[in-house]
């Protein structure tokens, strides 16, 4: 059973998308979708937040766009992850993992 959905924590969708592209390219539907298959459904993305993070993505040069069809056919952009991108999620779960450290030190404090 999927857990409740909840909104990603702020300053962590970008950390999210490139990591699902590390897996893949895929198409903006199709990272929101497995964004929520491997959460659990704990996660769910917002498309208004989604596209505006793929420009952002994109002018950082993190991940490139590319007209292709999907498996029925229809046209659609899909995503990769750069270089530069793999070096930016490489980072960004550095931190994460570190500042993750300390909330669970915060947490667990008597």
């Amino acid at each position: 059973m999927p857990e409740k959905p909840s909104d990603i924590v702020q300053g962590t969708l970008d950390m999210l998308i490139l990591k699902t592209l590390a897996l893949e390219p895929l198409h903006g539907y199709g990272i929101a979708l497995r964004i929520e298959q491997i959460s659990k459904g704990v996660f769910r993305v917002n498309p208004g937040s989604l596209f505006p993070a793929f420009r952002r993505l994109g002018r950082s040069g993190w991940i490139k766009p590319e007209w292709r069809p999907t498996e029925n056919n229809r046209r659609a952009k899909f995503y990769t992850l750069t270089s530069f991108g793999r070096k930016q999620l490489k980072a960004e779960t550095e931190e994460w993992g570190r500042q993750l450290a300390a909330i669970t030190r915060i947490l667990e404090a008597s």
